[in-house]
């Protein structure tokens, strides 16, 4: 069964390390026959989520910016990807902006049941992922049904194309061939 792959980039470098294993990912859920959108957040006109709680009695949020016209494709999505770069043992600001942009989707019905991580960091621990990797679990939990799927961690990566050849690449492939 074909599915609908939605993958948020949230790298602020074009072709950063966790954008690149981000597209391996879309590239080999794109080859296993699945519908893949991918979503640049630094492309984006993004504000930050008020906190008004507007979105939690009506079906829409008061801020009209790009997220307006993506919150159905997050919705409508049987897979959600999140890639991020691993700053201060955290997800990138883009990303937790993004994720708290999406409080419109909750507590609605939502198609989604899966989340991968796919993230990069300079790092060469591995607890150096424990903050973003809590992050978005904490966002994931927030939904009926939805659980982490899978993890694509890949440490020791800095400058963009570090992670040009590392073994992460060929399981963000596979990982996408398989969702």
């Amino acid at each position: 069964m074909n599915k609908k792959v939605v993958i948020v980039s949230s790298s602020p470098r074009k072709n950063g390390n966790s954008e690149t294993l981000a597209k391996e990912f879309a590239r080999g859920a794109s080859d296993a026959g699945n519908q893949v959108e991918f979503i640049t957040v630094r492309e984006l006109k993004l504000e930050f989520c008020r906190g008004c709680l507007y979105c939690q009695s009506h079906d829409k949020c008061v801020i009209s910016d790009s997220v307006k016209d993506l919150l159905g494709t997050v919705q409508n999505a049987d897979v959600l990807v999140f890639a991020t770069p691993v700053y201060y043992y955290s997800v990138s600001g883009q990303l937790k902006t993004f994720l708290d942009r999406l409080n419109p989707l909750f507590p609605r019905e939502n198609k989604f049941k899966d989340v991968y991580i796919v993230a990069t960091c300079a790092d060469e621990e591995a607890s150096a992922f424990d903050g973003a990797v809590k992050v978005v679990e904490g966002w994931v939990d927030c939904f009926d049904g939805v659980s982490i799927a899978g993890k694509i961690l890949c440490p020791c990566v800095t400058d963009v194309g570090d992670v040009k050849g590392n073994v992460a690449l060929k399981k963000a492939y596979e990982t996408g061939k398989n969702v």
